[in-house]
């Protein structure tokens, strides 16, 4: 277990795995915790881990992108398409009752954009939202826009699954089985291919120095002029 800073919210467990997860264990897991909370049975969650090479499907997936399932394929049963999850990422799920915040699922979604961003920019990297494409984008090493973070969400009874995930060193070759997100014009990129190295333990100290700052944000409806949704 990583040493974090202390929570901000009594009524939430931290949670930090130690070991890669097979993501349809954590979706088991997560499915059941979201059922908890939503009966006042669990505290919230937020989880952070890495998964197994593996692609997972939204339920705007199509079909005709995924273009070479060389990996473990599995219906994730949130928004979106399809995306790949594997060593190198850093994944943030997010089992959360809404009924005691906002009550907003755009202001959610903007939440843990604006969590991710500001994390990298802890590490030196400007990154952003853009509207119309889900995700969080930066400039790549060509120059060109490329996507550095992915959000997908499901929410049941206000109970939020799932959350983000943010590239740090994976292989990025790994991606070229799907269509990610179902967006073909604009590439993927890491911290490492822009020249941060960047542990998982280093992610997750800064991100969880950011975690008041994305508690707070929930109590508040989303802003008018927000961009980018999942």
């Amino acid at each position: 277990m990583t040493a974090v800073p202390p929570t901000t919210a009594s009524d939430l467990e931290l949670r930090i795995a130690a070991r890669p997860v097979p993501y349809r264990e954590a979706l088991a897991e997560m499915t059941a915790r979201n059922a908890a909370i939503a009966d006042g049975e669990a505290q919230d969650l937020i989880w952070l881990l890495e998964h197994p090479p593996v692609y997972t499907a939204g339920t705007s997936a199509a079909a005709a992108e995924l273009l070479d399932p060389r990996f473990e394929v599995v219906e994730a049963g949130r928004g979106g398409r399809y995306t790949y999850h594997g060593p190198g990422q850093r994944i943030g799920y997010v089992v959360m009752d809404l009924r005691k915040r906002a009550r907003d699922v755009r202001g959610f979604v903007h939440g843990l954009e604006g969590w991710v961003i500001r994390t990298l920019e802890e590490f030196g990297l400007e990154s952003f939202r853009s509207e119309g494409r889900i995700g969080i984008w930066t400039q790549d090493i060509d120059g060109r826009e490329a996507k550095i973070g992915a959000i997908g969400v499901r929410i049941r009874r206000w109970v939020t699954m799932h959350g983000f995930s943010v590239n740090l060193s994976p292989d990025l070759s790994h991606f070229s089985g799907i269509v990610p997100c179902g967006i073909e014009e604009f590439g993927v990129t890491s911290l490492e291919r822009l020249g941060r190295k960047v542990s998982a333990e280093a992610w997750d100290q800064a991100l969880l120095a950011q975690m008041p700052a994305f508690l707070e944000a929930l109590d508040k409806a989303c802003p008018p002029t927000s961009k980018g949704t999942a």
